[in-house]
């Protein structure tokens, strides 16, 4: 096997422009409970974007850094520890147990990645790898808020940001796997039927309505925004607000997701039935070689759903 690989790096923190597309990356070498992957797609989250720009650099790994969380690719070797994964098993996950705490050097968009087992599950049957590595990042995180806030058959929900990659699929999750009894979710105009087709109830305009003035109250406030002050305001009084984005200042939490293969393994029914589905941004999938304009495009602010990187190399 090559020692070599291509692979996305940057050197400092700052802009897209300190991104560069590098031929001579070391392959990486895995540890006992580690497997190589050889990576077929890789996803883009605002983590990677925040993570280059520096915004936890007092936690990070050393530079230089290959950044990239979400994978969907091929065991190729496997640790001695390793049990359940063998060669040539098709996988996805989230590389990175804490997000931002020591997340790992050599990330996703690279030909190899190092992955611990743990962190991995089996690729749906159904999905493609454009379509699997849309989900780890962001369905884990759906999945643990609704968890934490003690989510269950019968509550009601208001998803802030239906359209983007977590509350796409807070939205599906909060149907289909917790029972939902109403769904609530904001977008721009022109992202108010996709909300319609994911199953929410009641799809609130955001540039024509303020959610925080309607009469309706929620058992949940999932804010994948960071619209805080004004979710606190729409939450019942026994409920509370999930917020990705930011502290808050009463009833509710925050939280940074603890990736783990066994959620994503729970939810894999959901997805090969066809219940739950990966949003992709029309402009999706990317190639290897534009990673950098899929970065500008990011940090825009108007992607549906998710962006992935395809193919790569």
């Amino acid at each position: 096997m090559t020692k070599t690989m291509k692979a996305w790096k940057h050197d400092e923190y700052g802009g897209v422009d300190t991104l560069k597309l590098v031929t001579d990356a070391a392959v990486p070498e895995i540890t006992d409970d580690q497997v190589l992957v050889r990576v077929v797609a890789a996803a883009l989250n605002p983590v990677d974007f925040k993570r280059r720009l520096g915004y936890f650099k007092a936690t990070d790994s050393p530079l230089p850094i290959i950044p990239g969380y979400d994978v969907a690719g091929v065991v190729v070797k496997i640790g001695s520890q390793v049990k359940g994964l063998k060669e040539g098993d098709e996988v996805y996950g989230d590389v990175n147990e804490k997000a931002l705490e020591g997340p790992k050097q050599f990330g996703t968009l690279a030909e190899y990645i190092a992955v611990e087992e743990r962190l991995l599950a089996l690729k749906p049957k159904n999905l493609d790898f454009v379509q699997a590595a849309a989900l780890p990042l962001a369905i884990e995180t759906a999945y643990e808020g609704l968890e934490r806030a003690g989510f269950c058959e019968g509550k009601s929900i208001l998803v802030l940001n239906g359209a983007g990659g977590v509350g796409s699929l807070v939205i599906q999750l909060a149907k289909h796997v917790f029972g939902a009894s109403k769904i609530a979710a904001t977008s721009s105009t022109g992202k108010l039927e996709l909300l319609k087709s994911l199953g929410v109830d009641l799809a609130i305009d955001y540039t024509k309505e303020n959610f925080e003035e309607l009469p309706d109250k929620y058992d949940v406030v999932y804010d994948a925004v960071g619209q805080v002050e004004k979710a606190v305001k729409v939450v019942n009084g026994s409920g509370c607000v999930v917020s990705i984005t930011a502290a808050i200042p009463s009833q509710g939490f925050s939280f940074v997701l603890t990736s783990n293969g066994s959620v994503l393994t729970k939810l894999n029914p959901y997805l090969e039935s066809g219940k739950v589905k990966p949003v992709l941004d029309p402009k999706t999938p990317f190639p290897f070689d534009k990673v950098n304009e899929a970065f500008t495009y990011l940090e825009s602010n108007r992607v549906t759903g998710k962006l992935v990187i395809y193919p790569i190399p």
